[in-house]
């Protein structure tokens, strides 16, 4: 499919290899690394490699060292890691990671559960990390999860959203993510929780991460272009689920985030056939098909 490269650039943020598989079950640390290496080569230019927590919290990600030290490091692509604390952002420094990322919430029953404190501790939590990572000169990226949704609190007010994300911008935070975790959201709603963190955060240092759990993630995408988001995480194959909504789909797959952007004009600078095939060696792995429809549908095209 042709692209205008005159339209504006959309960043993909990758989240397949941290967000994604550690909603999976294991997979093996060559699997991971080859992962990583695929996307690149497919002209991911932004990939979560990894994530630096605990091990007994989040053993899919026990290895995330090992993988970072395993790939092949391409030019001009960001290998980014999740922090939760000082640390975690330590061995993710001593790991090579390009970026780091910090993860709030919009909802004081989730960061309960979640991090088990509140958001105004997660927040206080935050600032040696930010500290940490401005004398390592590395940027920090910020999530904000149940931005339209919470499992324990019900619908979330947009004011609220605005008031974490602000706050989060204000300590440091490059870019704020806006991150849709049970992916319950509708187009209306998400362009109302956009608008009005935008009325707070610049919108060029917000990004979208739409859970696709009631199948709105692409809807909901769509639905905030034209206000002027150019950032958005998706997970290749649509790897991740959502344990609050069991046997749901998880992340967007990046492979239908692609096409859509393409069909409108974007360009994205991704090799879909390339992005296709590195979420079916991924799946292979897994034991699994791919959640994109996209790639369900291409792959078919190919099979006798």
């Amino acid at each position: 499919m042709s692209q205008d490269l005159t339209a504006p650039d959309i960043k993909i943020v990758e989240v397949g290899p941290r967000d994604g598989l550690q909603n999976e079950q294991a997979v093996t640390t060559a699997a991971k690394i080859q992962l990583v290496d695929n996307l690149a080569r497919a002209g991911v230019g932004y990939i979560e490699t990894g994530s630096f927590v605990s091990p007994k919290w989040v053993p899919q990600m026990a290895d995330s060292s090992e993988v970072f030290a395993g790939i092949e490091r391409h030019a001009g692509v960001t290998y980014a890691a999740l922090t939760p604390n000082l640390k975690g952002f330590e061995a993710a420094l001593a790991a090579g990671a390009d970026e780091v990322a910090i993860f709030g919430a919009a909802s004081e029953g989730f960061s309960q559960k979640n991090i088990n404190c509140s958001i105004a501790e997660s927040l206080e939590r935050f600032a040696p990390v930010l500290e940490a990572a401005s004398q390592a000169n590395l940027k920090v990226r910020g999530y904000v999860s149940c931005v339209l949704g919470c499992p324990y609190d019900g619908e979330i007010a947009p004011e609220q959203v605005a008031w974490v994300a602000e706050k989060l911008y204000q300590m440091g935070c490059y870019e704020v993510s806006l991150g849709d975790t049970i992916g319950v959201g509708t187009p209306s709603k998400a362009q109302r929780m956009l608008e009005a963190v935008a009325s707070k955060v610049p919108m060029e240092k917000l990004a979208l991460h739409f859970h696709n759990t009631y199948g709105q993630a692409l809807a909901n995408i769509a639905s905030c272009l034209p206000l002027g988001v150019r950032t958005i995480d998706s997970a290749v194959a649509g790897l991740g689920g959502c344990p609050y909504a069991k046997g749901a789909s998880g992340n967007v797959a990046s492979e239908d985030v692609i096409y859509m952007l393409h069909g409108m004009g974007f360009n994205t600078g991704i090799d879909l056939a390339k992005l296709i095939a590195a979420g079916q060696d991924i799946c292979d792995a897994l034991g699994q098909q791919p959640r994109s429809n996209v790639a369900l549908a291409e792959i078919a095209k190919h099979t006798n």
